[in-house]
């Protein structure tokens, strides 16, 4: 049965859906079924929001240093579910920091502006950056929305600076050092702060 919470590290993950319109070439889910205290993350139709609440009352969530939206798919694809998610979480007291991991792609996918969205309930968003230029991003994650992903990411990451108290940048390790460093460039130019993920 497919996990919709699970522990991973020090961090307890919420996977609210499988779909992504990209497909990145080091992506964890082309590895295995699960991740973390998940067998599989593969879920066999969207959940509800009663759905995640009854999941999460199987955890203490003051056991962990952060809840993390992140599973086998993109969490701004359930957008709806995710917002309501975080609005539930934030009555609990013993919650910790909210983080959104994200492709950055969310306005194009929900065809409008969604950072203002995040104001007051998420306080890390984490973009996957992954590339320092568009024809190198589209050919490492293949986006399905093609040229309009990278600046897209960009875009979305700087509105979220205005409604979060962290953003950051991410990029995974694979891509070298020359791309890293350029990533850095373009980090630092957007105030943005980098962070480098091992690949899992």
């Amino acid at each position: 049965m497919a996990s919709i919470v699970y522990a991973y590290g020090e961090n307890l993950y919420i996977n609210l859906t499988n779909d992504c319109p990209c497909a990145c070439d080091f992506c964890v889910r082309q590895k295995g079924e699960g991740l973390g205290s998940a067998q599989s993350l593969w879920l066999e139709s969207p959940p509800s929001l009663e759905d995640v609440k009854a999941e999460l009352r199987g955890w203490s969530l003051a056991d962990f240093a952060q809840v993390v939206f992140c599973g086998y798919g993109e969490p701004t694809c359930a957008l709806p579910l995710l917002l309501k998610v975080c609005k539930y979480l934030r009555t609990l007291k013993s919650c910790p920091a909210i983080r959104l991991n994200t492709n950055g792609l969310s306005d194009l996918i929900n065809g409008r502006a969604t950072a203002p969205l995040l104001a007051g309930l998420v306080d890390v968003v984490s973009v996957s950056l992954n590339a320092p230029s568009s024809a190198e991003y589209r050919e490492l994650c293949k986006p399905s929305f093609g040229e309009d992903a990278f600046p897209a990411i960009q875009r979305f990451a700087a509105e979220c600076k205005r409604y979060v108290p962290r953003v950051c940048f991410t990029v995974v390790d694979v891509i070298g050092e020359e791309k890293l460093a350029r990533c850095r460039s373009l980090a630092e130019d957007a105030g943005i702060e980098l962070r480098v993920r091992k690949e899992q």
